[in-house]
């Protein structure tokens, strides 16, 4: 394994603002052509794409006028539609369901998804940013809305009439003098095709019916009761269970191999292809025995850092020339010079694991030199180029298929277990299984990065922001500007090695950069004996910023906790052009301190689902707690000392406070991603809080100076 960064933590995140790019999966589109037999297909072109990430053969530039397949209406007037994003429990499914019944007018019941199947469903770079309601839900609804002309085109034609006269509503095109079709009487036997074009009409945001409601989960049910297949429940004809026999450290290579014991299993097979090494077995007990049974004595990699060294070894690793997205205006040397109040501090972000509910786990299968594999992944189209990559394999030979999964807060992006599985499906000759254990999913995954945030920031003598200067050391670039005031600014990114893969995380680094702002903002505004809120707000120039953290404040009782003994902390911040304000409140227990409530105020435009927002916001904050106060990967050597779950310690039920959440809807506004922004506050406020027992968080070190 390489001392650089597996990914670079902000690869996704940089690409996100670019307009997809939706392309044919031509087989299976002709493939689904074939089996409708007839019916309402809708298909799009998208003028002027951008080259996005794509697969072998494409890498930049796609002929405008490329087509793809995402809606279709059957017989019965059933609607499939067909979309590359994944569900992870985000409940997209969900609020996709709702933006196409309100443009095709039909009800929620009557339509189903198809999702993340590189063999049926178009080109989709990924589900993460939060970027599927902004860029998904107004492609889908640009798609339903056109597929209403078209039936009421059809309709119009049938019945000799001008389309004016007739109206779409509840699955049926209905004309004044009270005859009607539904959608399946004017699809059915008929293979109709419609083009998108540049804006077929849409409903206002004040006018959505099925947008803005509380809709239940689609298949709800079979979530809760268990009914639901994820990857690890994929069962396959003859299917055997396939073990990988991992490295004892980062970057060790196997020096001897003996599988003696390993091969005298029953039924075992081991494979070996270069350094990787895994075994096969009918079962999962007799594929663990024979994973245990290989001997393997492994070359080391000395001298690497460890939780206590990393933080130096990051500024020394530093290379020059690969920073990205700073800033520099004014002369901050001069303002800081000038100044009443100059704070400076180092903050640590450590490594954080993913601990998704679902650890990794593939099904791969090969049939006539083509693969088939299903697994848990944000970019089954991304999958789909590296195993391709990886045998040598034209992309119309591998499929990729993503069954519902339990999670991955950005650190599914990677295929590294579809394939592990392939090479072990190709090896045996059948369809091989492989599922991560813990202990893997923490060492072989990849982490939240690792960093140091240096700040150094001023205040004159008027109680005014003077400097501001900020150097990220390896977190990321997300959310890396400050939403504050400052006419005197050097904000800088640095990119360094790590001893350990990393890549997106939950809010990206925008946790971190947040998280270091607010704290910062916090001690400059009790180094100038200014009340946290009023110094903030004198500092805010955005509407949205201020009418959130007004609220929170309002909330939350500010500035007066709701007990004596209690402390009131505050954060806010922008990410994904959502808008967060968070208040703690905390008491104080012999060993430090315990989180009592937590008050949070969000807007992300206008509200799909709030239902699914509010559940996504709790989520967030239950997560941003773990961060907070508990977790943080611990290592020396190249191996992880707590990397177990009875080692690493995550948010339980007894540390989750009563949460208030309030959600501001603007139907004014267009719809953000709203899964990953509540999380970025929670560690300042809990930390701003604590610095009133004059402590911090135990897992958010930081070191000030004045």
């Amino acid at each position: 394994m390489s001392d650089r960064p597996a990914l670079e933590p902000e690869r996704y995140e940089l690409n996100e603002p670019q307009p997809y790019r939706f392309e044919l999966e031509r087989r299976g589109f002709l493939q689904a052509l074939a089996a409708m037999g007839g019916g309402l297909l809708v298909v799009a072109t998208l003028p002027d794409p951008l080259a996005q990430e794509s697969g072998q053969g494409r890498g930049g530039g796609a002929v405008p006028g490329d087509l793809a397949s995402w809606l279709h209406i059957d017989g019965t007037g059933h609607v499939t539609v067909y979309t590359g994003k994944v569900e992870i429990g985000q409940n997209i499914r969900t609020s996709l369901t709702q933006t196409v019944a309100d443009e095709l007018r039909t009800p929620l019941a009557s339509i189903s998804l198809v999702m993340a199947d590189t063999a049926l469903t178009p080109f989709d770079q990924g589900t993460f940013g939060s970027r599927t309601t902004p860029t998904m839900a107004p492609q889908l609804a640009k798609v339903a809305a056109a597929a209403r002309q078209i039936l009421i085109d059809q309709a119009a034609a049938r019945w000799q009439t001008d389309r004016s006269t007739l109206d779409a509503k509840n699955g049926r095109i209905a004309a004044r003098d009270g005859r009607s079709f539904s959608y399946g009487e004017i699809a059915n036997g008929q293979a109709l095709t419609g083009l998108i074009d540049a804006g077929p009409a849409q409903m206002a945001r004040d006018q959505w019916v099925e947008r803005g409601k509380p809709v239940h989960k689609v298949d709800g049910r079979a979530f809760v009761t268990g009914a639901h297949a994820y990857t690890p429940d994929i069962v396959r004809p003859n299917m055997l269970f396939g073990r990988v026999i991992r490295p004892v450290a980062v970057a060790a290579t196997p020096r001897t191999v003996d599988d003696t014991k390993a091969k005298a299993i029953a039924g075992v097979t081991v494979v070996r292809d270069g350094n990787f090494i895994g075994v096969v077995a009918p079962h999962e007990r007799a594929a663990k025995a024979a994973a245990a049974a290989m001997i393997v004595e492994w070359d080391r990699v000395a001298g690497q850092p460890s939780s206590d060294t990393i933080y130096d070894h990051l500024k020394k690793t530093m290379r020059t020339g690969e920073g990205g997205n700073g800033r520099v205006t004014g002369d901050v040397a001069r303002a800081r010079a000038g100044a009443a109040h100059v704070v400076e501090a180092s903050y640590h972000i450590p490594y954080i694991a993913h601990v998704p509910l679902e650890p990794r786990s593939a099904v791969a299968e090969w049939a006539d030199g083509k693969v088939t594999v299903w697994c848990g992944t944000q970019r089954p189209f991304g999958v789909r180029s590296e195993v391709a990559q990886a045998f040598h394999l034209s992309e119309d030979q591998v499929r990729v298929i993503v069954p519902d999964m339990g999670s991955a807060y950005g650190g599914k992006h990677t295929g590294e277990h579809a394939i592990e599985a392939a090479r072990l499906a190709k090896a045996a000759g059948r369809a091989v299984k492989i599922v991560y254990t813990r202990a893997e999913e923490f060492m072989w995954g990849y982490l939240r990065p690792v960093g140091v945030i240096d700040v150094r920031a001023s205040v004159d003598a008027q109680g005014r922001l003077s400097s501001w200067e900020f150097h990220n050391y390896n977190s990321g670039t997300a959310g890396l500007q400050t939403p504050y005031v400052v006419p005197n600014q050097h904000v800088q990114f640095y990119a360094t090695d790590s001893p350990f893969r990393q890549g997106s995380y939950r809010g990206l680094a925008a946790t971190a950069n947040n998280y270091v702002r607010e704290m910062h903002m916090d001690a400059l505004a009790r180094a100038a004996g200014v009340d946290a809120v009023a110094f903030r707000l004198a500092h805010i120039d955005d509407d949205r910023l201020r009418a959130v953290l007004t609220k929170a404040a309002e909330k939350s009782g500010w500035p007066k906790p709701s007990a004596p003994g209690r402390a009131l902390g505050i954060a806010c911040g922008v990410e994904k052009g959502s808008y967060i304000a968070t208040a703690a409140e905390l008491s104080k227990i012999p060993d430090g301190f315990r989180v009592e409530r937590l008050t949070v105020v969000y807007e992300c435009g206008a509200i799909v689902n709030p239902d699914g927002l509010r559940n996504q916001t709790e989520g967030a904050i239950a997560q941003g707690l773990g961060g907070a106060l508990f977790e943080a990967i611990e290592f020396a050597d190249g191996q992880l000392s707590n990397g177990t779950m009875a080692e690493y310690r995550v948010p339980r039920f007894k540390d989750v406070p009563p949460i208030e959440i309030v959600l501001l809807d603007r139907r004014d506004l267009p719809s953000a991603g709203a899964g990953e922004t509540p999380i970025i506050c929670v560690a300042p406020a809990i930390g701003s809080a604590a610095r009133t027992f004059g402590t911090v968080a135990p897992k958010l070190p930081v070191t000030l100076g004045s």
